[in-house]
């Protein structure tokens, strides 16, 4: 059997909440240089780029993200940008770039991917999109899952059941439970089985596959879409998505779809992941100094250890300080204990209210 053509969807909404003040509504953490020499957007691509080229390369995003993500990466096509009018959940953001999909190639597979996560092994990554790719011809519903590296309490997990297949070297296996974030104790639990993964949100299907389930399982949602899907091409098409996006409920992929379907498969391994979806877990992955301590710009300390200091561009000047957290930017600082940097959503919510212009 040929293989299938497969598009590459890069999710590319949202606002990086959790990395505040440096991401912003304007400008969230996927436009950002954070752990290397190119933007968490720009790095997603070059990942991808080997294997589908700028042509398969979907975007979703948010209109006011459209031409920033653009002149990061001018190579992919205008018409490959997909406009989300409104966050709503990863269902609808994937069901949107289903239809798009299924448009071109209703025979396709998808791999969804995205914008803002880091990837140490990038040749491992490709080598596991392709056996991805290949359990996926085979009718599976895919999702890539990471072996823990430590009990986290900030991921979703996925239990690994029977071993179905071996493709290209992965150990393909039948997804037996989904278990949303746990407290510390389920997760040192979980942990010490090895029969446990991290969910990474990543996955890989036919488009024909997704959009079926879509219609058992989400039926309003793939009403929703199919009245999006007839005018692709219209004048009215903006009007039209605009209108039906309005009326759209917020759900998650795994809530609305992935766990209740009995044939999803995860392949498991270890490539150096994270979400980045906090100050701490970013200065996990970047180079420090002998105290312990990661710098980006115009630091002075005498005491100081095991702190992030993210300097702008006034000079940054502790003194004893020890485990911490500082962000300085145009119009922010931010000072944080590491132990505390969960609470950033909660405290940008509670900014909204009085400042929303530094949100």
């Amino acid at each position: 059997m040929d293989s299938m053509v497969s598009y590459a969807v890069i999710m590319a909404g949202g606002t990086g909440t959790r990395l505040w003040p440096l991401s912003r509504r304007d400008k969230p953490k996927q436009l950002h240089v954070l752990t290397g020499e190119r933007t968490m957007f720009q790095e997603s691509v070059d990942r991808l780029l080997p294997l589908f080229g700028y042509d398969r390369i979907l975007v979703v995003t948010g209109q006011d993200l459209v031409t920033k993500l653009s002149e990061q990466v001018p190579e992919i096509p205008s018409e490959n940008f997909i406009i989300e009018p409104e966050g709503r959940g990863t269902a609808p953001c994937i069901g949107l770039a289903a239809i798009h999909v299924e448009a071109r190639d209703p025979n396709s597979i998808m791999v969804v991917v995205t914008a803002d996560h880091y990837i140490r092994d990038v040749e491992l990554f490709r080598k596991v999109i392709g056996a991805s790719i290949k359990a996926a011809e085979r009718g599976h519903l895919v999702t890539l899952g990471i072996m823990p590296t430590y009990p986290s309490t900030g991921y979703g997990y996925i239990k690994q059941g029977e071993r179905l297949h071996e493709i290209g070297g992965f150990d393909v296996l039948r997804v037996d439970e989904y278990v949303e974030k746990p407290d510390e104790i389920t997760a040192i639990k979980m942990v010490k089985t090895g029969d446990y993964s991290w969910n990474s949100g990543m996955f890989v299907w036919t488009v024909g596959r997704i959009m079926s389930e879509f219609r058992s399982q989400m039926r309003e949602l793939y009403v929703q879409l199919s009245e999006i899907k007839e005018c692709l091409g219209r004048p009215d098409y903006f009007d039209t998505l605009n209108d039906v996006w309005s009326k759209v409920e917020k759900e998650t992929i795994d809530y609305g779809v992935m766990e209740g379907v009995n044939d999803v498969v995860v392949i498991p391994l270890k490539m150096g992941w994270s979400d980045i979806g906090s100050w701490s877990s970013l200065a996990d992955l970047l180079k420090s100094d002998n105290e312990g301590n990661v710098i980006f710009r115009n630091h002075i300390g005498i005491g100081t250890k095991n702190s992030l200091i993210w300097g702008g561009k006034r000079l940054i000047a502790t003194i004893g300080l020890e485990d911490m957290i500082v962000v300085d930017t145009d119009d922010v600082l931010f000072i944080c204990p590491k132990t505390q940097d969960q609470y950033v959503r909660e405290l940008v919510n509670k900014i909204e209210i009085s400042f929303s212009d530094v949100c």
